[in-house]
């Protein structure tokens, strides 16, 4: 995997996860595995986080693992030592943008307007994070934009879920989506590795 492109075609849905305990990662990234997801999102949210990268990493490396919600440019710096694969930011800065360069690692710029989308574009990205997709215009807005944007492919994430994901999987200009559901907070609570496997089965049959 060198490309955002490539990371557009691992899975109809990649799993964004808010880990806060380090120890749940490597179970949560075995069950998605056996459920057929091979690849994760684990967000910069909580302090847990880069430790949570680190153990995916070097613990079930059949598993693609990338660090969400890179907001700073240290954070794309950070992950990369903790052994991410790819980088997702919500949104871009050029000094996040150029952090992300440094890494070498393909990542998803978030963009929420054609703006944003055409700044990209002349940085020579094409794949992209839409973020806060329902929020931003959901599945009309990217209707609406792949008419005079065709060549850029999108990761729609924000307030999707198992029933809205197929509607914007069928548009030529999405790849995947970004989902929360299949690792729900009360499951990763309880240790609940079936649900979650069986969730991610769900998710891998949407494409």
């Amino acid at each position: 995997m060198t490309t955002g492109a490539d990371l557009l075609a691992l899975s109809p849905v990649i799993p964004v996860v808010v880990v806060d305990d380090a120890d749940h990662a490597v179970p949560l990234a075995q069950a998605l595995l056996r459920g057929g997801v091979r690849v994760i999102e684990l967000t910069l949210r909580t302090p847990a986080a880069l430790a949570a990268i680190e153990n995916v990493a070097r613990e079930v490396p059949e598993i693609v693992i990338g660090a969400g919600t890179v907001t700073a440019p240290e954070h794309a710096e950070q992950a990369a030592k903790a052994g991410a694969a790819f980088l997702v930011t919500p949104g871009t800065t050029d000094r996040v943008l150029d952090a992300a360069d440094a890494t070498g690692l393909p990542y998803l710029p978030g963009a929420a307007t054609v703006s944003e989308v055409m700044r990209l574009v002349e940085r020579g990205l094409t794949a992209l994070k839409f973020f806060p997709a329902e929020a931003a215009g959901g599945i009309d807005y990217l209707k609406s934009i792949g008419g005079p944007i065709p060549h850029v492919r999108f990761c729609p994430t924000g307030g999707i879920t198992p029933r809205t994901a197929p509607n914007y999987l069928a548009l030529p200009n999405v790849g995947c989506v970004g989902g929360s559901w299949l690792a729900p907070k009360d499951a990763l609570k309880a240790g609940d590795w079936d649900r979650i496997e069986t969730l991610a089965r769900e998710a891998t049959a949407l494409g």
